[in-house]
């Protein structure tokens, strides 16, 4: 009889990480769970649930999960040992929390304090223009005074892009307070291109 035959039972594997995966057919038995798959990688401490076609449900801990490479005509999968846990226990085990973070220096500290430190890095394109606008400054510009000033506004439009949410209207902005020259026009249109 095939391997196949005995797995009866339909599982979701739960990872730490919130991931799931539903509908693997599986076999529960006492204090053990088997697969015959290599598709997931099951970990300690991640939570397998079983739905029972009486409408009851099951929740277990895996303790080891035991995998096994192909041999002979077993095929490789998983002999997990794992723990049945109760009914308060699995909630607070499966209780999921999902934080959706976007932007560059987006973060969420839960009870603790953030020491962490930020690298931000431009898109490759974006930084190649900054940089040419710094060098057509310099080529263009030859009173010191007005460089530094025209400097300041680069790096104010880099600013803009590092912070993750550059606005055009002030990158626009800025744009206009560099010399009206065809190659400082060119850049600056391919800046604000990235923005729309």
């Amino acid at each position: 009889m095939p391997f196949d035959n005995l797995m009866t039972d339909k599982i979701t594997i739960i990872k730490q990480d919130g991931s799931r995966f539903d509908d693997i057919k599986a076999s529960v038995q006492k204090n053990k769970i088997f697969i015959q798959s290599t598709k997931y990688l099951i970990e300690p401490r991640d939570i397998i649930q079983r739905k029972m076609s009486n409408g009851g449900e099951e929740t277990y801990e895996v303790i080891d999960p035991g995998f096994h490479e192909q041999f002979h005509g077993i095929p490789a999968g998983y002999q997990m040992d794992v723990r049945k846990l109760g009914l308060p226990e699995a909630r607070n085990a499966i209780q999921n929390i999902t934080y959706n973070i976007t932007g560059q220096n987006a973060r969420i500290n839960q009870n603790s304090i953030d020491r962490s430190i930020n690298i931000i890095q431009l898109n490759p394109d974006v930084a190649e223009n900054i940089d040419a606008l710094r060098q057509e400054v310099n080529r263009i510009i030859r009173d010191e005074v007005a460089r530094t000033a025209a400097h300041e506004v680069v790096d104010a439009i880099e600013e803009q892009f590092k912070s993750g949410t550059p606005k055009i209207s002030v990158v626009s902005a800025l744009l206009k307070g560099l010399p009206a020259a065809g190659s400082i026009a060119s850049i600056g249109s391919f800046l604000l291109s990235c923005l729309r």
